[in-house]
């Protein structure tokens, strides 16, 4: 059978088979399935038919638990039913799945396998979620890549369908859900052709009708519950049998020969691994080099996981075998051995194969990249006479020492390969031009094709590698490129910083730098190492400045297709006219969705990328370049200092794979010091403020919006002034507190900044504007001295939008996005309160950006004071908050009493009970107490007779132990729309319901921003977003007045681009509030494509407020009148064109004009409507 050729990732492939065999899909986004679903969503939206010639009806739910409910009913109701998930979202769905399986019910859930958080969130790929499903009756069938995905997957419907028995058709995420292949794809047609509509049929005429009634999901008591339970057990027996009919089936029609266990290597082999997922793929690689050179050697790849069949296992394990290794992806602490070592140990043992070694081994754990040499590293070991019973691979464990020593190992992959690695930043647009140059190579020549791309975790500001190889032969290797023909360094900071980009090249390959350099210059920021490569390895190096270019061809700091054009010249894939014609095509296809203006700037790009690089002559004295010593002092808390060198330094680098276990012995439980992204330094802005100062009203409006705090004012003495560096730009404070007293300086931290320039957009007399990084280095100096020689002005400091800038932000350069919305309202709650925060974070950007591992962008105070930070789930995020509160509130009450008991001592000095009744009488008052409590704590300390246990001492001795729990804290919950309207709305409203002191900030993005741009219910009629293809139907969620109506809750919608005033009252009352608080904030957030990028992010903001988009209003509960104050204006003309200024709308009057306009008409209306009714609640609550 003849099969059309596509390249594609696997979650597509997944969503392609998928789509043939489902009815309605229930669904929920999750890294890294969400894009299945969003594909499925999408052929829905276009009219794409299953084969049963319908429309997939796709339906987005507000949980993964949500979403398991929605499939077992539809199941039970008789539709063919699916959904897509990993991690945490399939742990939701576990109740429902055992309900599932127990009622026989034949669907399937894709599964992208991926990490399951522990000490740390980790949204890379493992098994660990899938083997937690082992026990809910859920058949599992495993592959290995793209192509298997798509083969495959056909077998876990067409089984289910047959065998009444519900699938996980998993496959590892990231690694094989994003790796994009050139693949064979289903017909539809052939599809069909192997449906048992007979099962079909059974399976609809056994649903639940009310025209044939009957009853389902009933409750039995101890007398018959075992006895029913094991009534199943006959599909179970049968179904390896059913899932090799369709194996058999699939292999008529392609001539594969895909098995229950397949077995690969030497006939004769004496040592075998046996595993399951892509690490199959390195080993086949590994084996046919080691059978090459005469050893004999082989792989048992494990398809059908659950049901387990012993019987077919063994069969195919040769029987020369005499030492088996078994690879499972997880870690199950306190075991024998992890889930499929104890499944072939026991399957040997009851066949009698006592003559076998077998030793259990874990790797790859979060994504941990598993090379040739660590499959090398395996049969190295099982050849020793007394292998390690347990080991690791891939790390270097100096702990308890399981892991197997690696050596340099040869290259396995296809020959003739060529393998290319592209560094780019996030957000640059380098991996989306990856893409399609991979798919462009794919679908126009006869190559064969891969591409992977790697992550770190911050958010567009970070570190991506793509890893592209293409050839004539068919590639596996599914691990990362390290040694490539080609290299292309798109941001010069991993220049500067020394990154080993140019080792990644091989002798004679091409190094290509995209940076403003002339030869001098690129000289001064090569190292030393990076010279003597180059010149040692004859490296043909190249220059291009794509970053002055973009500029010129208007597509701003977007350099991606100028470089992905610069790459198709240089690597000469193929003719270079063909390259051009493809690459437009694709960039018309990518960027259609924003508009024409767009895609015509990137043809511009594309064209001029192709000629701009230049040829750099290597001078022969970069042979002999010698070294320069490393000066560097890092100051600071002993801890963070040695957190910072031993973990974060390499992994700002991306050399964490190079840590040890011992590395993390100081950090086992997950718990690491604030304040280690200042030593970062990661310098990735092109253009970064430049201060006019003479200009400068200082107003600090431009401090007030920075998403990065990295730029900031400062008031200083004139010994301050006199000591500051010479780059130092230092004007008297001009008017108002500190006039005639203070100097005044706004500095900025050019290293830090993402270059976002939302200040030059606030700056009301155009001081600020955005010049080259590099002219503005001496001004890191200067920076570095306000922060740590400046002292606290606390006469500065008020609760205006001046005055609050002169508070220190404890929350700084982060990894979030150049321009986010997000961390400008969480950097002004912890300028006004970070110093007592308790923060719950909820799992999502807030989470990504706020708690990266050991690059805390959280800090403290020169008094060590700072937010407690703790991320636990999505879901439970309010309830952990509310935890937290308890947890302290508790301990105060408990000190409270023993205060009281000291009060009641008749002895008691009397200056400290005037100190202890002072705590008290300010315990609730988080300003008050905060002096009240220091004056206690040093009344106590001095009241403290050194071992004396009269009462009073042993009180006293006892509050002291907790002193850290005096003053009143400030508990924050944060989180984003995704979590508060949807996933946690339940755990929101029950927390709020409390009347406790807590307050809760949603950053309302009105979208899914972390999971890549799905509708939640604060997106709004019209708008476009993943799961949402067409637009959304429904209007946007109140979250504001569902709190409002309990009537004791603080509730406020603030929007600082449009009144920052209004923002910090909002903040400050719901804080000081005696009760819950919601406050949620607008942020306009990249995945909006608001014209002419985030730099407009706060004049959106006053955008939508003015337009009638957005209302901003504050209701408290302890005003006697007048509790609901309405702070927007009657909106004003533009409703329109607000909409049309995001391509979340925009787009819809491409795609669906006559759709677009009727629902714009309905978005427009129901915000006037809403307008409306937000004066009369003004009226309501007026007495």
């Amino acid at each position: 059978m003849a099969r059309k050729f596509k390249t594609m990732d696997g979650n597509t492939a997944a969503a392609h088979v998928s789509y043939a065999f489902t009815e309605v899909a229930g669904i929920y986004p999750i890294t890294p399935s969400s894009p299945m679903a969003d594909n499925v969503d999408q052929w829905a939206a276009a009219g794409r038919k299953n084969v049963f010639g319908d429309t997939v009806k796709v339906v987005e739910m507000q949980s993964e638990a949500g979403a398991a409910g929605t499939v077992h009913g539809s199941l039970a109701a008789g539709a063919l039913t699916t959904t897509y998930t990993a991690s945490q979202g399939l742990l939701l769905m576990i109740p429902n799945m055992y309900k599932i399986a127990g009622e026989l019910l034949p669907c399937v859930f894709h599964v992208s396998a991926r990490t399951v958080a522990a000490q740390a969130l980790n949204i890379f790929g493992d098994h660990s979620d899938v083997y937690a499903c082992r026990q809910t009756g859920f058949a599992m069938l495993c592959e290995t890549n793209v192509q298997e995905v798509m083969d495959l997957g056909a077998v876990a419907h067409l089984a289910a369908i047959e065998g009444r028995v519900p699938f996980i058709n998993f496959f590892d995420g990231f690694r094989t859900s994003h790796e994009i292949q050139k693949i064979a794809i289903w017909d539809y047609d052939d599809l069909k052709d192997m449906v048992n509509m007979d099962a079909v049929n059974a399976f609809r005429a056994h649903s639940l009708n009310p025209e044939r009634p009957a009853m389902r999901g009933s409750h039995e008591n101890d007398d018959i519950f075992f006895q029913h339970r094991e009534a199943s057990n006959k599909y179970y027996q049968a179904l390896p049998a059913v899932v090799e009919k369709y194996m058999n089936k699939v292999n008529e029609k392609l001539g594969t020969n895909y098995q229950l266990f397949n077995y690969y290597g030497a006939a004769d082999a004496d040592r075998v691994i046996v595993a399951m997922g892509s690490i199959n793929d390195v080993a086949e690689e590994v084996i046919d080099y080691l059978n090459a050179h005469g050893e004999k050697v082989g792989l048992v790849k494990v398809r059908l996981f659950r049901p387990f069949c012993a019987e077919k296992l063994l069969s195919a394990i040769p029987a020369t075998a005499k030492k088996i290794a078994v690879l499972d992806r997880t870690k199950e602490p306190g075991s024998q051995g992890e889930p499929l070592y104890q499944d072939v140990v026991m399957a040997l043992a009851q066949a009698g194969r006592h003559d076998v070694t077998v030793i259990g081994g874990r790797y790859g754990l979060g994504s941990k990249d598993t090379h040739p040499a660590s499959v090398f590293a395996v049969y190295e070991e099982l050849a020793k006479d007394a292998p390690k019973h347990e080991f690791t691979i891939g790390i270097v464990d100096d702990v308890t020492h399981l892991s197997l020593d690696e050596k340099v190992s040869p290259n396995t992959a296809a020959e003739g390969t060529i393998e290319c690695k592209f560094w780019g930043l996030g957000g640059d647009g380098t991996v989306g031009a990856n893409k399609n140059s991979i798919k462009i190579i794919g679908d126009h020549t006869d190559k064969f094709v891969q591409a992977y791309f790697q992550y770190d975790s911050k958010k567009t500001g970070g570190v991506t590698i793509s890893h592209l190889r293409f050839g004539d032969k068919p590639i596996k290797s599914p691990y990362y490129i390290n040694k490539a023909d080609f290299v292309a360094c798109h941001n010069p900071s991993y220049i500067t910083k020394g990154f080993k980009i140019v080792n990644d090249v091989k002798p004679g390959g091409v190094f290509l730098i995209n940076c403003q350099w002339d030869l001098a210059e690129l000289e001064h920021h090569l190292s030393a190492e990076a010279k003597r490569y180059i010149a040692k390895n004859n490296i043909q190096l190249y220059t291009i400045n794509a970053i002055d270019l973009a500029i010129q061809v208007g597509m701003g700091k977007r350099t991606n297709t100028i470089l992905q054009s610069a790459f198709f010249s240089l690597a000469k894939v193929m003719p270079e006219a063909d390259a051009i014609k493809y690459m437009k095509d694709a960039a018309e296809h990518s960027y259609a969705k924003k508009g024409m203006d767009v895609v015509e700037k990137n043809w511009k790009a594309i064209d001029a990328g192709a000629t701009a690089y230049v040829k750099v002559e290597v001078p022969a004295a970069w042979a002999n370049a010698e070294d320069k010593k490393d000066e560097t002092v890092l100051e600071g808390k002993p801890e963070l200092v040695k957190m910072v060198k031993n973990i974060l330094m390499p992994v700002d680098k991306m050399d964490g794979d190079s840590l040890p276990v011992s590395a993390f012995e100081d950090h086992v439980d997950g718990q690491f010091e604030l304040g280690a992204s200042a030593y970062e330094k990661r310098g990735v802005a092109v253009t970064v403020p430049e201060w006019d100062a003479d200009k400068c009203i200082q107003c600090n409006n431009c401090a007030f919006v920075c998403p990065h705090a990295t730029i900031r004012p400062f008031a200083l003495t004139e010994e301050e002034a006199k000591n500051a560096p010479a780059a130092a730009k230092i004007r008297p404070v001009k008017a108002g507190k500190g006039k005639g007293v203070y100097q005044y300086a706004m500095a900025v931290s050019p290293l830090d900044c993402m270059g976002c320039g939302v200040c030059v957009g606030v700056c009301p007399t155009k001081a600020i504007s955005m010049v080259p990084q590099e002219s503005q280095l001496e001004q890191q100096e200067v920076f570095g001295y306000m922060v740590s020689k400046v002292s606290k002005k606390a006469d500065m400091e008020d609760l205006t939008v001046k005055g609050s800038q002169f508070k220190q932000p404890l929350l700084e350069f982060s990894g979030s996005c150049a321009g986010c919305a997000e961390t400008s309202y969480a950097r002004l709650v912890t300028q006004l309160f970070g110093d007592r925060m308790y923060i719950s974070n909820a799992t999502g950007c807030s989470s990504i950006w706020g708690g990266p591992g050991a690059t805390s962008p959280y800090c403290t105070d020169k008094n060590g004071h700072g937010p407690a930070w703790s991320n636990s789930l999505f879901e439970d995020n309010a309830e952990h908050g509310y935890g937290m509160y308890t947890a302290q509130e508790v301990i105060r009450e408990a000190l409270a009493e023993k205060t009281r008991k000291l009060l009641a001592v008749d002895w008691t000095y009397a200056p400290l009970k005037e100190a202890a009744q002072k705590w008290l009488d300010t315990m609730n008052d988080g300003s008050a107490n905060k002096e009240a409590s220091m004056a206690y704590a040093a009344a106590l300390e001095e009241a403290l007779v050194p071992g004396c246990d009269c009462d009073a001492c042993k009180l006293a001795a006892e509050i002291l132990k907790d002193k850290e729990y005096l003053s009143k804290k400030s508990v924050w919950i944060f989180g984003g729309d995704g979590w508060a309207y949807d996933i946690g709305f339940g755990g929101v409203d029950h927390v709020l319901a409390q009347n406790k002191d807590v307050n809760i900030f949603v950053f309302d993005t009105e979208v899914y921003s972390n999971t890549g741009g799905q509708a939640s219910k604060a997106s709004n009629i019209g708008q476009v977003a993943q799961f949402a293809a067409a637009g959304k139907e429904v209007k946007k969620k109140s979250l504001a007045e569902i709190a409002m109506s309990y009537g004791y809750i603080y509730v406020a919608q603030v929007a600082m681009g449009a009144n920052p005033a209004q923002t910090i009252k909002a903040i400050t009352e719901a804080e000081a509030y005696h009760g819950p608080s919601l406050i949620i904030g607008y942020a306009p957030c990249e995945m909006h494509s608001i014209k002419g990028g985030m730099i407009h992010c706060q004049e959106e903001m006053k955008k939508a407020v003015d337009c009638g988009y957005w209302n901003m209003f504050r209701f408290d509960p302890s005003k006697e009148t007048g509790k609901f104050t309405l702070d927007s204006k009657a909106p004003k003309d533009g409703y329109r064109e607000f909409l049309l200024n995001e391509a979340r709308y925009n787009r819809l009057t491409r795609e669906f004009p006559e759709r677009a306009e009727t629902l714009f008409e309905r978005n427009e209306a129901a915000a006037k409507e809403r307008y409306e009714h937000l004066t009369k609640l003004v009226e309501l609550y007026k007495d």
